[in-house]
């Protein structure tokens, strides 16, 4: 009916204007992911915080006497964690030149040769130069150009780490200000008390799917690391808090953390297949068992998110914050998420967005 178009072209409008801003706000977080990311880290810091910073004052501990408590926990889980990353990354540096730099010229050696020997025997890959199959190969294996990589991504994560310590004070800045936020909301908004409730769901499921997920880490990396130690493998240490920091990555996190230890067991066994198959082998029983059975139990329906929103909230806020948005995808996506159903007109989203009518239509803090 002729009644209707004009709400039809208003909704049309308001959709059309809801992207194009859509679109502003994506293209301003990628064109300023440097300032952000760190902002973002503290954020979440902050929040992860605030459990113990409970706990403490539970028991007694004075709040101007519990921030300095966790700043001092922040700032020693950081310094372990940047001390092992720094010592094995000037470790391997040193080493390489002698120890890994000849085995992985030895390994490319081998290789090439085994094309040859395949190229001769195959009359249908006679039209195939020697010279290019090996230079396709070296293109992957030469080492320095692996060294290059390495030594570019450990720079990309002591980038991170330098900014540990902006990252913590602006952590502990935002746990002395949470105490007088539900003030400042009464003071701007006539709906204060419903933004604090939507604020404290927030909180609330980014502290509950976190503590799962570390949990969960935990007793992948540290299985991990023993058998890789029981196995030979060299920085083992180093492979399973590797494996414990990217499980947090969701669907692809334990693959990539798998690669530098398989890699390294080729360098090791100098081309024999079996350690590195059984490298390979560990780290696929360990997540298949652990990604199939303890966590879709332990996390439950906890996410409220389908598996598809999961992944493609991987896939994009990578692309918009770099690496770091990989780690947080999933708090951040649950953070938009419950700030889209507390709106009417953002709410069709949100239950878009759930993982079944159900969940996607109860509140997101509802356990």
């Amino acid at each position: 009916p002729a009644s209707r178009l004009p709400t039809t072209s208003g909704s049309g409008l308001k959709v059309l204007v809801g992207l194009a801003a859509f679109v502003v706000v994506v293209a301003g977080m990628r064109a300023a992911a440097e300032l952000i990311v760190p902002f973002l880290l503290s954020v979440f810091l902050a929040i992860l915080s605030t459990p113990v910073l409970a706990w403490l004052r539970r028991r007694g501990v004075p709040r101007p006497l519990a921030l300095p408590v966790v700043l001092i926990g922040l700032t020693v889980f950081a310094l372990g964690l940047g001390a092992l990353i720094g010592g094995t990354i000037n470790r391997f540096v040193r080493e390489w030149p002698t120890v890994y730099g000849p085995r992985a010229d030895a390994l490319a050696d081998q290789w090439n040769q085994w094309i040859e020997v395949r190229i001769a025997r195959h009359e249908w890959l006679s039209g195939l130069r020697v010279d290019d199959a090996s230079a396709l190969w070296s293109g992957w294996t030469d080492p320095d150009a692996i060294m290059e990589r390495f030594t570019d991504t450990m720079r990309a994560v002591g980038g991170m780490l330098s900014q540990g310590l902006l990252i913590l004070v602006t952590a502990i800045f935002l746990l002395a200000e949470a105490s007088g936020l539900p003030q400042k909301l009464r003071l701007i908004s006539n709906d204060a008390d419903r933004r604090f409730a939507d604020l404290t769901r927030i909180a609330a499921d980014v502290n509950h799917y976190m503590a799962i997920k570390t949990w969960v880490s935990v007793i992948t990396g540290i299985p991990i690391a023993i058998a890789l130690w029981l196995l030979g493998i060299e920085y083992a240490l180093l492979w399973g808090v590797l494996a414990f920091l990217l499980n947090y990555i969701p669907n692809v996190g334990s693959i990539l953390a798998a690669i530098p230890a398989v890699l390294l067991a080729i360098l090791q066994s100098e081309g024999r297949l079996g350690v590195p198959i059984t490298v390979a082998g560990l780290y696929l029983v360990v997540n298949v068992v652990i990604g199939t059975l303890l966590e879709p139990r332990w996390m439950g329906r906890g996410l409220g998110m389908s598996t598809l929103v999961v992944f493609l909230s991987l896939v994009f806020w990578g692309w918009v914050l770099g690496p770091v948005g990989m780690l947080i995808s999933v708090p951040l996506t649950m953070a938009v998420k419950i700030a889209l159903e507390s709106s009417d007109d953002t709410r069709w989203i949100a239950i878009l967005m759930g993982s079944d009518t159900d969940s996607a239509a109860r509140p997101s803090g509802s356990r």
